[in-house]
């Protein structure tokens, strides 16, 4: 891959994980929840979700899927009703004991938090056709095609860990202002909101008519 290529596909990368999103709301909100270093978990999950996604759209299933409207549909509905299981989760979540005897935080399980970012993003199907749609631009077909998609891949997935560690860190740095119940309830129903915005949004996805 020549460097020139690369460096495009570098910009356009940082454009497409900053772009608000499912992943960010996430990012946000178990910042907001566990705190960085916990919260950060469900960024790696998010990667394990992309990763997947680079992976069936190099193996040519990506065509597939978004040409099968059965498959495009489910893959739709079942990330709408995951969002608004968040949206809900999120709504009713306890504030936290902030005072300086207090821990401050909950703890969250790595795995659970990981296997939510998970299918975040696995659960999205604008995500596979918008990298369905992207990636092969950045390739060459007369080149080595897995070598291609690893460096693509790998670049993504760097650039997706860096953004969702500004969202989680922003998040994280956000909880420490909010002293009260009452804040912190605020602030998770607006998370919560976000999630359903996020799940609406997917709803209105229609397959493109090929």
């Amino acid at each position: 891959m020549v460097l020139q290529t690369w460096l495009a596909f570098f910009a356009a990368a940082w454009v497409i994980s900053i772009s608000p999103g499912a992943g960010a709301v996430a990012s946000m909100s178990s910042g907001l929840r566990y705190g960085f270093w916990r919260g950060y978990w469900n960024a790696i999950g998010l990667q394990f979700g992309l990763a997947l996604q680079i992976f069936i759209v190099a193996a040519g299933l990506g065509a597939i899927l978004t040409a099968s409207s059965t498959a495009f549909y489910a893959i739709k509905w079942f990330g709408v009703a995951y969002l608004v299981y968040l949206a809900v989760k999120q709504w009713r979540a306890p504030p936290s004991d902030l005072s300086d005897e207090a821990d401050g935080r909950p703890i969250g399980k790595p795995m659970a938090l990981m296997f939510r970012g998970f299918l975040v993003n696995t659960s999205n199907p604008k995500a596979l056709v918008f990298m369905l749609a992207v990636l092969p631009q950045f390739i060459d077909p007369q080149a080595p095609l897995v070598a291609q998609y690893l460096i693509l891949g790998a670049t993504m997935i760097a650039v997706d860990m860096v953004v969702m560690a500004g969202y989680t860190g922003l998040a994280s740095r956000l909880l420490r202002l909010l002293r009260t119940p009452k804040q912190q309830k605020r602030m998770n129903r607006t998370f919560a909101g976000l999630f359903i915005g996020a799940a609406a949004f997917m709803a209105t996805l229609r397959k493109a008519v090929v």
